[in-house]
């Protein structure tokens, strides 16, 4: 019997990374502000679908989520792609780490160390993403003043876009990190047999 695979993807896993890819779409619409983080920072769901994805069958498609969920953005953008690619790279720096590690040995030992170190990693693309291409992106819409002020209303250590990335981008990471990841340990149980098959 022929195996139908490309690039290391088989077609029915294609097919799920198709599905999950929409749902990720899907979610990323549904964006909640979150008081205690500066207002410009939204939390959703996006990278679920993608966290699921890479756990069921490899980094590979929880890549692939990533990638065809912001490219189907695009057509929505109000950043010119920007921040489409800040989120990808953003998302990947969670879900590539965290699906390698589980993929080594499935366990759910495994499963939270992978998380654990995806969120770090997360927060650390975040941070680096924002200070060097969102926050100068922005720039060309608001004054940077305005920006940091929106740190500065929810944080008083907030003055500075450093201190800005420090306490509210990296925190708010770590925090988004923290739910992505809750979520991944209750649902993944649930859907992988589905996935797996």
């Amino acid at each position: 019997m022929v195996s139908h695979t490309t690039k290391g993807l088989s077609v029915s896993q294609m097919t799920k990374v198709a599905m999950l890819s929409v749902l990720s779409f899907v979610l990323i619409q549904f964006e909640l502000i979150v008081p205690i983080f500066p207002g410009f920072l939204k939390i959703d769901a996006s990278d679920l679908p993608a966290l699921i994805a890479g756990f069921a069958m490899g980094p590979l498609a929880g890549i692939a989520v990533e990638a065809i969920k912001n490219m189907l953005h695009l057509f929505q953008t109000s950043t010119g792609g920007v921040g489409e690619l800040a989120n990808f790279l953003i998302g990947t720096a969670m879900v590539a780490p965290a699906a390698l590690i589980y993929k080594h040995s499935k366990s759910r030992r495994t499963a939270m160390i992978g998380l654990i170190v995806g969120t770090v990693a997360m927060a650390a693309v975040g941070a680096l993403a924002n200070y060097f291409v969102l926050i100068p992106f922005y720039t060309n819409f608001m004054p940077i003043e305005a920006i940091v002020g929106m740190g500065t209303a929810v944080n008083a250590s907030i003055n500075s876009i450093e201190t800005l990335v420090v306490f509210g981008i990296v925190p708010f990471n770590l925090f988004k990190g923290v739910v992505l990841s809750a979520l991944t340990l209750v649902l993944y149980k649930h859907i992988s047999p589905i996935l797996s098959k």
